[in-house]
């Protein structure tokens, strides 16, 4: 019975061992605390990971932006294993090769964030980032999945209903390729962290803003202040990225890299959705209220954006020769999609 006992204590013991080994990723996303877009993940979708895992499998934890390092600076965070992983903007990156920005954000690109979820995912689009990663990170990056969840809307406190109005205009935009589209419109873009355009929307300035989800710019107070919003967006659909530094990577198991994987398509594929959801329940509200003013451009003038932005894809992607191989793999989908004639 002695030995009974001492076995089993020994095997309680190996198991509470077990448990506390359990590897928590620390992910670092680019939503800040207290965001639809946070809260969607923290509230939600890191506990449904953490319950797909079991007792003693690898755990998540979603930070919000800047927790650990500034925006920027993820990619050296997870290469180096100060940051098991984020869940970040490409074209935050853009200033190290213009291959992020393309990747990034291919401003007025894509019609809708499912075509650009589907080329991350199985267009090509993921096997182009990496191979980007592979040179910037000497392979210690792995990543698991990008995609949009929203076509962002346009915050501004004046109205713009024609890209002949942007003339002027001081817009809140990342460097890179979406400043460019702005700029060549006539606008004049500002380089501005998210957490500073309330306050410069306030105090004038900048008119206007490259922002966020309608429901995210609602939920950080935006519209107190911009009260012209361009609903559905007429430019920006930010791709995010999973990735993850390569040893934690190769670590994991095949389970755990598999959950990992799905875990991401079904988090992400959801918050498109219930993004899209939420920001058409705002905008009809406030349609209803009379308070904010909902702009929808005019396809004609969306039109007349969109061939701006094409003209920009291209310098943009003869910068560098992994910009320009970026580029051909979205073109090549696009076309593939019937998006695009051959």
């Amino acid at each position: 019975m002695k030995k009974i006992g001492l076995l089993c204590g020994a095997i309680a013991v190996a198991a509470s061992m077990g448990v506390a080994e359990a590897k928590t990723l620390k992910l670092q996303a680019s939503s800040k605390a207290g965001d639809w877009a946070h809260r969607f993940m923290t509230d939600d979708w890191q506990k449904k990971f953490n319950m797909m895992t079991g007792e003693g499998g690898v755990k998540i934890d979603v930070l919000p932006t800047k927790a650990v390092v500034p925006h920027r600076e993820t990619i050296d965070a997870v290469a180096n294993g100060i940051l098991d992983g984020d869940l970040n903007a490409v074209s935050y990156f853009s200033g190290r090769d213009p291959a992020f920005a393309i990747m990034g954000d291919l401003i007025a690109g894509y019609d809708t964030v499912d075509q650009m979820q589907t080329f991350c995912q199985i267009g090509g689009g993921k096997e182009m980032l990496q191979k980007i990663y592979d040179k910037y990170t000497k392979g210690k990056v792995h990543v698991v999945g990008c995609g949009p969840y929203a076509r962002e809307a346009f915050v501004s406190s004046i109205e713009i209903d024609t890209v002949d109005k942007m003339k002027g205009v001081k817009i809140r935009s990342p460097e890179g390729l979406a400043a460019e589209v702005f700029k060549r419109a006539g606008a004049t873009p500002v380089s501005l962290p998210f957490s500073e355009v309330y306050t410069s929307l306030e105090k004038g300035i900048v008119q206007a803003a490259d922002a966020s989800a309608h429901v995210n710019n609602d939920a950080s107070g935006m519209y107190k202040v911009a009260k012209y919003p361009i609903y559905p967006g007429i430019h920006s659909m930010a791709v995010l990225q999973f990735i993850v530094n390569k040893d934690v990577w190769d670590k994991l198991s095949e389970a755990e890299q598999t959950a990992l994987e799905v875990w991401y398509i079904a988090a992400y594929t959801t918050m498109r959705r219930s993004a899209d959801m939420e920001d058409k329940k705002l905008a009809a509200m406030q349609r209803e209220g009379g308070d904010v003013t909902v702009v929808d451009w005019a396809q004609e003038e969306r039109d007349k954006f969109r061939a701006i932005a094409v003209g920009a894809w291209t310098d943009f992607g003869a910068k560098s020769e992994l910009a320009t191989e970026a580029l051909e793999a979205n073109m090549s989908f696009m076309k593939t999609m019937g998006m695009l004639e051959e």
